[in-house]
Formats: structure tokens, sequence, C-alpha cells
């Protein structure tokens, strides 16, 4: 069974393995990343990303591995958000409507547009594949870099969602962005 889920170009998506603990490990385990994604104070070990992220049997989360040009460089994953999510940020109960996180892990690979790349090919997956009819980000107010790569995909800003993140300890607001079908 092949676990590839989007091919575009260089860019190559996958679910998550139990082989890929290691990359997970590196990644937010580096401060420039957990800056930006869990945060400095929450580095990850082994146990706790199998606990986190491949102990996901029966979860609606989708973990998935970003690979540019073959090689693994960030995490992904998508998500449909349930009647009550919906319903707390204002859309109709039966609407379908998904969420979705990533990060480049590789401080070296940002910067080059993979993310912007990242995330215009998961919304059309999650359009085409999974009947998304909205996508729906959350990045926090003080990532300029996550918010502009939000924008160049299609996705706007709705409003700012008040101490909806923890993030260093600190609840954190963040921006609620959406991409409808009708937007790209």
């Amino acid at each position: 069974m092949s676990r590839t889920l989007i091919v575009a170009d260089d860019l190559r998506v996958r679910t998550l393995g139990s082989d890929d603990v290691q990359d997970l490990c590196r990644w937010l385990s580096d401060p420039a990343v957990l800056e930006f994604y869990e945060g400095r104070d929450r580095p990850l070990d082994p146990e706790t990303a199998r606990r986190c992220y491949l102990s996901k049997q029966g979860s609606p989360v989708s973990g998935c591995i970003v690979e540019w040009h073959g090689r693994p460089v960030g995490f992904a994953q998508f998500y449909p958000l349930d009647a009550a999510e919906r319903t707390a940020l204002g859309y109709p109960p039966a609407e379908p409507v998904f969420g979705m996180d990533q990060f480049i892990g590789e401080p070296a690979c940002w910067n080059q547009g993979i993310g912007t790349r990242l995330v215009a090919a998961m919304v059309e997956y999650l359009r085409s594949v999974q009947g998304a009819g909205r996508v729906v980000v959350d990045p926090r107010i003080d990532n300029p870099r996550a918010i502009r790569c939000y924008e160049k995909s299609g996705f706007r800003k709705l409003r700012i969602l008040p101490g909806h993140e923890m993030h260093e300890g600190r609840l954190r607001d963040c921006w609620l962005m959406e991409c409808m079908s009708q937007d790209r």
C-alpha cells in the first residue's frame, strides 16, 4: 500500500510512519523550529513522538511527512473539524471544514517557497480528495512568515482568536484564516 498522498513536482507528502520518529525528534528539538511550532520549552523525545504523533489509531488527525527532492524536510497534519469545533468557529455544523498544520523542520529549507507549495498542494488535496469546502489554519499573530505563506496560498484573515494557543507558557493570540473553494 502506497503511503504517498500528494506529489507536486519535487514535493511529496506521505503518511507518517514509525521510521519518521528520528526526523520528528530532530526537528522538534531544534530551537529555531520550536520558536514557531510547539515551543522551545517542549523539545520532543522518541517516546513522546510515538505517543503523540504515531498513536493516532481511530483519530481523525492524519499526520504526514513532507519530502522535498526525495528528502524529509517537514511535517503536516490535517483533520476534519468536528461539529463542536465548527460551531465554535462560526461554521454550520454540517459543513465540511478541514484544519491543517504544518512546518518545514529544516531551517536551511526556509524562505525557498517550499511551505507555500506545500500549503497549496495540501489545500488542493483536501478539496479534491477529502471533500473540504473550506480549509482553516490558526497561525499565531507573531508568526508573519507563516501568515504570508498562507496568504500567498489563498487564505484570508477572518478574525483574531484571543488566547488560542499555549506557547512557551503563555496563551497566545492566533489568526483564524480560511481558504474557501471559490478563493482559488
